[in-house]
């Protein structure tokens, strides 16, 4: 198993924070596949003859009942070499579209466990393949962790999707689920295939909490930084509303208010589906986070526990969003909880 190192001045990235939704990785405000591929998919109902009754197309049980596929991960062009591991552009496919990303390649004879990284919003039209979380890239490639940070749907390279915004951006969701799938069909000998994490930070901490109930036990272990809440009407009325985002109307005539059409926000909320949940998380949040305040966070882990759930909420006094000066202790945390559920 990988242990901890000592943090290398480069990993510790000062950046700087920008409007929204931002974290210390630079992320702004949380705004045909092959026939052999694996499939993540709800179970089948027990009687052959049985018709799933209908469900909202944008949603969580739409999300559940689709077949998923992850395949096809190519590595490419070489980013950077260092002592500790080698870093690629990649692609891989994912539910019939192309998706893009970063993968770092720990030195040395493996299988090395593996993470999915899920990063927070950064504006699709200056996002570069690999933007966010680059201070957790680096770290846990040092520590012997394959990383593939996805850059999503939209993004970089990737596919276009163009109904993902006013769809909520739940395609990201699937994007995760493809990830870890191509993972585990990519036959590389430098990945455990057993071992599986996800960590995402704000935005990408949403997404955490939708993959764990779409895809109970496709991961062993989650982590959430700074997440956006479980409730995405919450997250509109943060990050959206004030700025009179023109989105938040196209959202609204598409799928009514929550006050209109309450079916349709709880269908898109995690939290009504936290009974499916198998894996445990692992949520890191500071007391002086504005972005995205605690209290979303308190109330998701409240929900957890009160489901029975595997859940552990770390709090940072004085940490805003950024996470700076205790990202450090932060990351030694993360490691350990890997290091406990991915064996």
């Amino acid at each position: 198993m990988p242990t901890r190192g000592t943090l290398c001045a480069a990993t510790a990235l000062a950046l700087s924070a920008a409007v929204g939704c931002t974290g210390g990785d630079g992320e702004d405000r949380p705004r045909p596949t092959a026939p052999s591929a694996p499939s993540a998919s709800a179970p089948r109902a027990a009687s052959p003859t049985a018709t799933p009754s209908p469900v909202d197309p944008v949603s969580i049980p739409a999300l559940i009942r689709r077949e998923h596929k992850g395949s096809g991960l190519e590595l490419g062009r070489v980013l950077a070499r260092h002592a500790a591991y080698t870093s690629y552009e990649v692609t891989y496919q994912s539910d019939g579209l192309t998706i893009s990303g970063l993968m770092n390649i720990p030195s040395g004879k493996g299988p090395f466990p593996a993470l999915v990284l899920a990063h927070g919003y950064i504006d699709p039209a200056v996002y570069t393949t690999g933007r966010g979380l680059a201070r957790e890239q680096d770290l846990l490639a040092r520590n012997g962790y394959v990383v593939l940070h996805t850059d999503y749907r939209n993004h970089a390279r990737s596919d276009e999707d163009p109904d993902n915004d006013v769809n909520l951006r739940l395609g990201y969701t699937e994007d995760v689920i493809g990830a870890a799938l191509a993972l585990r069909s990519a036959g590389r000998p430098e990945i455990d295939t057993g071992r599986l994490g996800l960590l995402g930070r704000s935005m990408g901490g949403g997404v955490v909490y939708n993959t764990l109930v779409v895809a109970p036990g496709l991961f062993d272990a989650a982590v959430a930084f700074a997440p956006v809440s479980a409730r995405p009407e919450e997250n509109i009325d943060q990050f959206q509303r004030p700025e009179g985002d023109p989105l938040v109307a196209e959202i609204e005539s598409a799928h009514g208010t929550p006050a209109t059409n309450p079916g349709f926000w709880r269908g898109v909320s995690p939290l009504t589906y936290l009974d499916r949940v198998t894996d445990p998380l692992l949520i890191h949040h500071g007391t002086a986070d504005t972005t995205c305040p605690l209290r979303w966070t308190r109330q998701t882990v409240a929900a957890f526990e009160k489901a029975g759930k595997d859940v552990e909420l770390r709090t940072y006094q004085g940490e805003g969003h950024t996470f700076y000066s205790r990202w450090a202790h932060s990351m030694d945390t993360t490691m350990e909880f890997f290091e406990k559920h991915l064996r």
